[in-house]
């Protein structure tokens, strides 16, 4: 069995408020109602042949529909979601205005079973969240990337 592997960017600021990261509610059916667990390091898949740091740049631009801001990436390495999936991001500070935000969408039949095709939003939302507001929010294999760019900035206010 092939293991599924995404890429993904943590985009990180740090207002007079102290250190906050930009995550996003994952969109479509699913996870409309949800909010612990539902979100995530704007991400997504991508195959062998593409180089990860590629896919995570081409991912960021698919899923917010803007392009990578400029700056230097900081590794974060691979953490394992519960469904088996290898994440690999990177952190990377910068600023971003959520309200700029046009997520890409997918199709999927919906509701299931009823043959019907529809599109929804890869994301339905972003938002800017001190660590340990974003921590409980994201998909729970992520969370482990929270603890490393704390560690990368030096500990600053998780909030």
């Amino acid at each position: 069995m092939t293991v599924k592997r995404s890429a993904g960017l943590l985009l990180f600021r740090t207002p007079d408020t102290g250190l906050e990261v930009l995550i996003a509610h994952m969109g479509g059916p699913y996870w409309a109602a949800r909010d612990a667990g539902a979100w995530s390091v704007p991400k997504g898949e991508y195959e062998p042949d593409e180089a990860p740091e590629a896919a995570a740049r081409r991912e960021f631009t698919e899923e917010l529909g803007l392009p990578v801001p400029d700056g230097e990436l900081v590794p974060l390495g691979e953490v394992r979601q519960a469904n088996g999936k290898l994440v690999t991001a990177w952190a990377l500070e910068a600023d971003l205005d959520p309200e700029l935000v046009v997520p890409g969408t997918f199709t999927m039949e919906w509701p299931r079973g009823s043959g019907t095709l529809r599109e929804f939003p890869e994301i339905d939302r972003v938002a800017w969240l001190p660590p340990g507001e974003a921590a409980p929010l994201l998909v729970k294999g992520q969370q482990e990337l929270l603890d490393r760019l704390m560690a990368h900035v030096g500990g600053r206010d998780e909030g």
